[in-house]
Parts: C-alpha cells; sequence; structure tokens
C-alpha cells in the first residue's frame, strides 16, 4: 500500500469522465515502471557515452582505412551518438512524468488543459497530451 501522501496525491490527479480515480497502487505501479525505465536509460547512455569515448580517443584507429571503412565507422559513431541522444530525450520524459506526478500535475494534457486518461497513461506513462493533441500533433 502506498504512503499517505501517495493516496491522497492519487486520488486527486485528474481522469477523463467515466474513468475510476487513480489508487495509490496504479500510480505506485506507473511510478515503478518509469523508475525501470530511467535505470534502463542511464545504462544505455553510460554505456554508450563509453563506447563513444573509447572510438574517439583511439586516435590510431582508422589509419589506412579506405573510404568504404570510414563511411562505415563514421556512421556506427553517428548512429551510437543518435541513440543516446534519444535516450537522453527518454530519460528526460521519464523524470518529468515523475515531477508531474509530485506535483499532482500528471495526467493533465498539455496543451489544452484536460484529462489525457488513464488508460493512456497506463499504456505510455511519458504522455504529456491526450490523444486528441497528440493527433493534431502529428498532423502537423
Amino acid at each position: 500500500m502506498g504512503t499517505p501522501a501517495t493516496e491522497e496525491t492519487a486520488g486527486q490527479l485528474p481522469v477523463r469522465a467515466g474513468e475510476d480515480r487513480w489508487t495509490a497502487d496504479e500510480l505506485a505501479a506507473v511510478r515503478g515502471r518509469l523508475n525501470e525505465e530511467i535505470v534502463k536509460f542511464e545504462l544505455e547512455i553510460a554505456r554508450a557515452e563509453s563506447e563513444i569515448a573509447e572510438r574517439m580517443g583511439d586516435s590510431s584507429e582508422g589509419a589506412g582505412d579506405d573510404q568504404a571503412d570510414a563511411g562505415a565507422k563514421t556512421y556506427e559513431r553517428e548512429h551510437e551518438m543518435a541513440l543516446t541522444y534519444n535516450a537522453r530525450d527518454l530519460l528526460a520524459q521519464n523524470e518529468r512524468a515523475i515531477v508531474r506526478i509530485d506535483a499532482g500535475t500528471y495526467g493533465i494534457c498539455e496543451s489544452c488543459g484536460k484529462p489525457i486518461g488513464k488508460a493512456r497513461l497506463q499504456a505510455f506513462p511519458r504522455a504529456t497530451l491526450c490523444v486528441t493533441c497528440k493527433q493534431r500533433e502529428e498532423r502537423r
């Protein structure tokens, strides 16, 4: 069972019409999932940064490579960097979701201010937009 603060927070989070209020256990499950992903992303970022640093630090690597080898290595490095940037972005989204839970603003659409929907948040805990606003954003 959650702490009284968690139970209080859970009951005050917005839900869409027809949805049951958040329970402390449901909110704890969402928070747990976010925290698990945070740990996963931190490990992923640390691993990727280590690999990138190794590649950048090895000045002899690539000496005598032909253009195809050099291109492949550049592609691999840029791909690894893109994955790292993506993991950092997802990490920040998860951390932001936890801040919103603590602030009592979790579940409020950042565009229209209406409830996002409990089922959407349980499926995608990082969501900051309701389905309608997300669809509108994707059409742009």
